[in-house]
């Protein structure tokens, strides 16, 4: 498989180590705040049932996160690999695994994520006009729908000013955070403390219901892994990968904990439940006439996370298919922009259609079952590694310890809302188990085996993909965020 190359040409079919330690805080800390804490809360408290209990199910997630982040700090300076879980499940398991990994990717993971954070963007944008009662559902969709689209477009035609929207972006939500809890400390210091009165009261201590809280703090967590994703582009990812994590997971706990300390200190527990946007019925409480500055701030952050999250996924599946895991038209860009355009379509295609759920913690839910399932198996292929492979290089080697505790939590979260929420997690299981016959047929079988007509089919669906979106194939070592000036395809 391996092939010999011209080593006078390795520096350009080589990602450029350009990510700082600096730049690598920034990343993860700018990825993991996002929509999140501004949906989230209700949903750790409505599983939680107190406030006590809320905050240390966002205690633990941000513990169990820290855990996750240093076992992928080893996986990344032993698989100098960009791609993250993908790459950790294929190098240790194998292509099967890796496939059903990228699968549930491409048929729920992403495509759900991407409708949870247009919605709240929608939400946000819509509620501060409706303030005594909840926004029409047909104007949130639709404005998530358009949002949606809005970043298909933009990606697919490579618009330059993608990148400054998303330093905006990162301004944004930290500035609003920043509000929310400096008033919201102003308030608890002036004596407001009542609603942490017998804090712990009305907990729900059953597996189920803190299996489903940590869903929803973890969802606010999850982002831990970017710098893994682009592992080959780190300054001497030895030193600056496991510092980065170590800086950047205490500094988002902390945050997470004092904004819903503040949300805590001015709203009681049914305000917060009965809340569509808790940041805006927080703004609404205490901002007086700059409350318009949190919905604006939450949007913004919302439209970066959502920017981030389609590029991400698009550059997924381009990848999976250039590995032969997706069809070949996954792996088409278009011959000016460089752009995956099919990636792009499908992927928000998926979205839109994951926007007809009414429920936003269902929509989290959905996807938290493959999502933890394919963490957890990453984070295990490096206890197997240990036991398979002791020879190889690890420039960062964590005990066990934080592995097996790891895995152990991620079959907690896995197994358990099998029994909570049986129907929730069917979904999950009936998505990755969908995967199978297509990894058998359009994968393992060798193409003299597989159905004639699924191969005249999909050549079809390529030829037509490649004349409306003016794409054909890229070669296999192109960088799409780094393309040739007068690069070629194949």
């Amino acid at each position: 498989m391996e092939k010999a190359v011209d080593t006078t040409s390795t520096s350009s079919m080589r990602l450029k180590q350009e990510i700082s330690l600096l730049h690598g805080v920034c990343l993860i800390v700018g990825n993991m705040i996002g929509s999140g804490i501004f949906v989230s809360p209700k949903g750790v408290l409505v599983h939680s049932g107190s406030f006590g209990l809320s905050l240390v199910v966002w205690a633990i997630g941000g513990v169990f996160s820290v855990f996750g982040a240093l076992c992928y700090a080893e996986l990344g300076t032993t698989i100098r690999k960009s791609g993250a879980s993908y790459a950790y499940i294929l190098e240790s398991f194998g292509g099967f695994l890796a496939f059903i990994r990228l699968w549930t990717s491409l048929i729920i993971v992403e495509p759900a994520c991407q409708a949870v954070i247009a919605l709240t963007f929608s939400t946000y944008l819509v509620q501060p006009f409706y303030p005594s009662c909840t926004a029409p559902y047909a104007a949130v969709r639709l404005i998530a729908a358009l949002i949606i689209a809005l970043l298909t477009f933009v990606n697919c035609m490579k618009v330059k000013w993608g990148a400054i929207l998303q330093v905006i972006s990162t301004v944004a939500k930290v500035l609003a955070l920043i509000v929310i809890i400096i008033a919201g400390m102003v308030v608890l210091a002036s004596g407001k403390t009542e609603n942490f009165n017998d804090s712990f009261k009305g907990s729900k201590l059953n597996p189920g219901d803190m299996a489903l809280a940590l869903y929803a703090a973890l969802y606010s967590y999850s982002g831990w892994d970017t710098l893994n994703f682009i592992t080959e582009e780190i300054k001497n990812p030895e030193r600056n990968l496991p510092l980065s994590i170590a800086i950047s997971m205490p500094i988002v706990t902390v945050i997470y904990l004092l904004t819903n300390v503040a949300y805590y200190t001015v709203m009681n527990m049914q305000t917060v439940l009965e809340s569509e946007a808790v940041a805006v019925t927080f703004a609404d409480s205490v901002l007086g006439f700059a409350r318009w500055l949190i919905p604006l701030s939450v949007a913004i952050s919302c439209y970066g996370g959502l920017n981030s999250s389609i590029i991400a996924a698009s550059r997924l599946f381009f990848v999976g298919s250039r590995e032969g895991h997706l069809p070949n038209f996954l792996s088409m860009i278009h011959v000016k922009c460089y752009t995956p355009i099919p990636a792009l379509l499908f992927n928000g295609g998926m979205a839109l259609l994951f926007l007809c759920e009414r429920d936003v913690f269902r929509l989290i839910n959905y996807f938290s079952f493959n999502y933890w399932l394919f963490i957890g198996l990453s984070i295990g292929s490096l206890i197997y590694l240990r036991i398979t492979a002791p020879e190889m290089p690890r420039p960062v080697k964590l005990s066990l310890f934080f592995p097996i505790v790891y895995c152990l939590c991620s079959v907690f979260l896995v197994v358990v809302p099998l029994y909570s929420d049986f129907l929730n997690s069917l979904v999950g299981i009936l998505v990755a188990l969908s995967g199978v016959p297509f990894y058998f047929v359009c994968v393992y079988l060798p193409p003299s085996s597989r159905p004639a007509f699924l191969g005249e089919m999909l050549d079809m669906f390529s030829l037509y993909t490649q004349k409306l979106c003016f794409c054909c194939v890229a070669e296999q070592d192109l960088d799409l965020d780094n393309p040739p000036e007068g690069g070629k395809t194949e």
